[in-house]
């Protein structure tokens, strides 16, 4: 009998779940606007701010793991319980929660089974809203493709060493990721700061 998921050791789940990169589809974009449409059905339109496609997956070209990620950012008035619980009813599971001063920072997935990657797989990133840096960063990456480029090369060089360690795999993305996210604000300024 095989183990569920929550019964893993993170590296049981690693060796599952490795990374994995592939050129850009374009259904990417279809993914997430069906996934769009089904959390606005499950959630209250005076919890949702801002619902956005982030992540490698939104940028066109860029080498990414078949991953949707989609930033839901709800109103700091939201009844949180009541949002988590709807998400939660409706398939998504909480992988990792950091709730501190404030902040909310809640991700739930969808599309990891005891068998592997289903196929279709999200990311569901839970903030209250804010100016956040992965939409500097995406949107970066779309106005200069040399960027994305440089950032796909990286990406596989480092799935190479890192291909059964996400956290390892993440982190050496760090310095890169915050050096574009830096050009970004200075070019985009403050297109993102809640008002």
């Amino acid at each position: 009998m095989s183990k569920s998921l929550s019964e893993m050791s993170l590296e049981e789940l690693w060796q599952l779940f490795p990374i994995i990169l592939k050129e850009h589809k374009p259904e990417y974009k279809n993914w997430y606007l069906e996934e769009k449409e089904r959390l606005k059905e499950i959630l209250s339109a005076k919890s949702i701010a801002r619902i956005n496609h982030i992540g490698s997956t939104a940028v066109p070209g860029l080498l990414a793991k078949p991953t949707v990620d989609i930033l839901l950012e709800i109103n700091r008035s939201s009844e949180l319980s009541k949002v988590e619980s709807r998400l939660k009813n409706t398939g998504w599971i909480l992988m990792h929660r950091n709730q501190e001063d404030e902040e909310l920072d809640l991700v739930f997935n969808k599309g990891y089974t005891p068998e592997g990657f289903a196929d279709r797989v999200f990311h569901l990133h839970l903030r209250y809203l804010g100016d956040w840096d992965e939409l500097y960063f995406r949107d970066y990456l779309i106005a200069h493709p040399e960027i994305a480029e440089k950032y796909g090369k990286l990406k596989e060089k480092l799935k190479k060493e890192y291909k059964h360690n996400r956290d390892g795999y993440t982190e050496a993305k760090t310095e890169f990721i915050k050096k574009w996210t830096a050009e970004a604000r200075k070019e985009i300024k403050n297109k993102y700061l809640a008002e």
